[in-house]
């Protein structure tokens, strides 16, 4: 009879089996998206957490981090080079220790922020109807550094077991240097006893499908000119004003900048291998309860210049300009270095002649990603002092899609692109993890 339930138990299970199928998927999918919420809920409270310099709550944010650490049963150390700076190291202990390690970095602080100009607060963490969570620090670089822990989470629930030693480090102020952070640390004993074999750090966002990887960094050098002058009314005309003077001197700086931006817009060349130049303020006048006084010719005046080198510019030649033709004595003017020209700038061999770089490669590649040609970094990283230090690093924050908006307003990450950058770090941790070649870090490099 039509409707009749089968008696014979093989009949009933092969009835029942679709259903069964359907149901299973079901679960599945549900325990995934579960799983996919509380990840993201993770990197949601990290974000919320007030790094932001120059006041970082550096405390709340390590208390953060260890409180990830521990259900991953990672060893944790706190150590403070400079005090009320903490910067907080974790291992997860490799089979081999006698192997060199892998250094995976983050910095903890993060750049300030005009929330009027956001379209949400920068230290709420929204995430709007296109999944894009809208924080300072979602790019730069609190994703990396939770997308390390996250991507540890899941090689430990697949039972994978590293060869190598894996360390993370979240260091303080990168964003104003990294003196008190990154490069004591790693000019300390206790990094030198780490003994470590490469160091991944922080890299850009692409736009594009592929992602971006950098072996080398633009030197920031930071200057600010000034001029003297005699003072005067301001209806008098004559030669060698303090403003006159600087004026002359930025409009010589401003042609240099466009030959180098022109350099840029022809295409071919890559934003790290140009020089950069921007003006970050112009100082003058005499104030008064209004404003300025208007009628009054001021005898001192300065400018400051945020300017990035790449390895591969004669920075004598650079400085050479600086003394003859933008701060030339002659014309009263004088200049004070906020941050100099640290010297040669190493890089890290990005080719099959770096077995780091062929395993990055290959790892992004079986986690369904791809990288683009290699970069110079155009701003500074943490990297540099790793590199300094005699140790190959590498540039790289799995986001692709998206534009990059460091330091800018409205920063966000999408959530899918985040969940897929931790499969990615997955690939990655695994493969430099289990790398069985005995050779020494500097023989890598």
């Amino acid at each position: 009879m039509a409707g009749r339930i089968p008696q014979n138990p093989m009949s009933l299970l092969r009835l029942l089996h679709p259903l069964l199928l359907v149901l299973l998927v079901h679960l599945c999918l549900s325990v995934a998206a579960a799983d996919d919420q509380a990840i993201v809920a993770r990197f949601q409270e990290y974000l919320r957490i007030n790094t932001v310099q120059p006041n970082p709550d550096y405390y709340k944010a390590v208390d953060f981090i260890i409180s990830q650490a521990k259900p991953l049963s990672l060893e944790s150390q706190t150590i403070e080079l400079v005090k009320g700076k903490p910067l907080l190291l974790l291992k997860w202990v490799g089979s081999d220790p006698t192997l060199p390690a892998l250094l995976l970095n983050s910095h903890t602080d993060v750049v300030p922020f005009e929330d009027s100009k956001w379209t949400h607060h920068p230290l709420h963490a929204h995430i709007d109807h296109q999944g894009h969570i809208f924080a300072r620090g979602s790019q730069d670089m609190k994703c990396v550094g939770m997308q390390y822990l996250e991507a540890i989470r899941k090689l430990q629930a697949s039972s994978f077991r590293p060869l190598r030693s894996v360390y993370l480090s979240f260091v303080p102020d990168e964003e104003i240097g990294g003196h008190d952070g990154a490069e004591k640390f790693a000019q300390s004993q206790l990094f030198k006893s780490l003994n470590i074999a490469i160091v991944l750090d922080e890299g850009l966002p692409s736009p594009t499908e592929s992602y971006r990887v950098f072996y080398g960094e633009r030197s920031p050098w930071w200057l600010v000119i000034k001029a003297k002058g005699p003072p005067g009314h301001g209806a008098k005309l004559y030669d060698n004003s303090a403003m006159e003077n600087l004026l002359i001197s930025i409009e010589s700086i401003r042609r240099f900048r466009a030959s180098q931006f022109d350099l840029l817009k022809v295409g071919g060349t890559a934003e790290g291998d140009v020089v950069s130049v921007n003006m970050a303020f112009l100082k003058a006048g005499t104030p008064s309860p209004t404003g300025f006084v208007m009628n009054l010719q001021p005898s001192e005046a300065e400018a400051g210049f945020d300017i990035r080198v790449p390895p591969n510019v004669d920075a004598e030649a650079l400085e050479r300009r600086l003394v003859e033709e933008w701060a030339p004595a002659s014309r009263n003017m004088s200049f004070e270095f906020k941050q100099k020209l640290s010297g040669k700038q190493l890089l890290t061999a990005a080719d099959d002649s770096n077995p780091w770089w062929r395993l990055l490669e290959k790892a992004v590649k079986e986690a369904g990603g791809r990288t683009s040609k290699p970069e110079i970094f155009p701003a500074s990283t943490d990297a540099r002092y790793f590199r300094k230090a005699g140790l190959p690093a590498f540039g790289f924050s799995p986001i692709s899609h998206t534009p990059s908006l460091l330091h800018d307003h409205n920063e966000y990450l999408g959530k899918a692109e985040y969940l897929k950058g931790i499969d990615v770090y997955v690939s990655i941790i695994k493969a430099y993890a289990s790398y069985e070649s005995e050779s020494g870090p500097r023989d890598e490099l």
